[in-house]
């Protein structure tokens, strides 16, 4: 169990890898809630009271970046870390992430133990004065 319990979004149209990291998340002591498109997401978060969401970016209907510029563009948004999910490993790819406004990048499948690192240690980008 983690010494900081975290409250995590997950977004993914993969019900199956949403599952998968919950189980592992919530046996991790964490609190963990499900989004599976970008709308869902969007209003998941505006919600407030989460300190990580991780996001696939091939969502249907509104992508991830365009779920990562319009959580961003919210005073909501501005204290959440954004963690990309993709299956698109280029530096182009983790470029875009970063500029529509996620904190890291991962690569799926991803590395639990790079997960769990995440979830420790939220990034977290400076915040910018509008």
């Amino acid at each position: 169990m983690q010494a900081t319990s975290r409250c995590i979004l997950l977004v993914d149209d993969c019900a199956d890898l949403r599952t998968l990291m919950r189980f592992l998340l919530e046996f991790e002591g964490h609190t963990v809630h499900e989004a599976m498109d970008g709308p869902g997401a969007i209003d998941a978060v505006m919600g407030g009271g989460f300190d990580i969401a991780f996001v696939d970016v091939g969502l249907p209907g509104v992508d991830g970046y365009e779920v990562a510029r319009r959580i961003r563009a919210s005073p909501t948004g501005r204290d959440i870390s954004l963690v990309a999910l993709t299956g698109h490993g280029m530096e182009e790819d983790r470029r875009k992430a970063l500029a529509a406004g996620f904190d890291e990048h991962l690569v799926k499948p991803t590395d639990h133990d790079k997960v769990t690192a995440l979830v420790s240690h939220p990034p977290r980008r400076p915040v910018r004065d509008a």
